[in-house]
């Protein structure tokens, strides 16, 4: 995760119960989309000199300061000088496609260690659904056309923080049965996928790590 460091009658029926229990655990996949021209991630208007000291541009670039979520990033930072948001969405990046991919190719092992204990329990039950049923993936990470910070929290008293991300990831994705036939997906066609994550860690302590703790759409 770097210094800071998301998958015939009777076919039809059970490919549609996997892919509603598919969003139930990950975000919204839709077919292929242009890419926008632009994807924005400092906000438009200029910000005043903020506490005498200048603007902080790693905040700024994502949120602006005197927001609930740029307090909560200076927060963080006070508590932690070495925090940097641009590591950390630049980690969450790198955690998005490892996590993604990971949950498609059904790899338990790797999703345990950056996994909070009950979204690990929901990817786990999507990936023994689809061995249950002899079903396997094949899976291609196109890339993020889209990252960005929604919203930060930070409990001072405890000292746990809260950053919600959005992503749109681009890959294919196919699923087939024991026979190797198609019951979702087309190889051939670049899904795009919506996720809202949010990753959360203790600030200032030993582990570095952050974890997913939440998913949605």
């Amino acid at each position: 995760m770097g210094s800071q460091v998301v998958q015939l009658i009777v076919l039809a029926g059970v490919a549609l119960f996997l892919v509603l229990r598919l969003r139930s655990a990950l975000g919204t996949r839709d077919g292929f989309e242009e890419k926008p021209d632009i994807l924005p991630t400092t906000p438009s208007r200029k910000f005043d000199v903020i506490d005498g000291g200048g603007i902080d541009h790693d905040i700024a670039d994502y949120t602006d300061p005197d927001s609930e979520t740029g307090k909560a990033l200076a927060a963080i930072k006070r508590v932690e000088p070495g925090f940097s948001v641009n590591d950390f969405m630049r980690g969450a990046r790198q955690a998005y496609e490892m996590i993604l991919m990971a949950f498609e190719n059904g790899d338990l092992d790797f999703l345990k260690q950056y996994l909070a204990p009950d979204v690990y329990e929901s990817f786990a039950a999507v990936i023994k659904e689809r061995a249950d049923k002899g079903y396997t993936v094949e899976a291609n990470f196109g890339g993020v056309s889209e990252l960005k910070l929604r919203e930060a929290r930070f409990d001072e008293e405890n000292k746990e923080a809260e950053i919600t991300v959005k992503f749109v990831g681009e890959l294919t994705s196919v699923v087939r049965d024991a026979d190797g036939n198609i019951v979702e997906g087309d190889p051939h066609t670049i899904a795009r996928q919506t996720d809202i994550w949010t990753f959360a860690r203790l600030v200032g302590g030993d582990n570095p790590n952050w974890l997913l703790v939440g998913t949605g759409a």
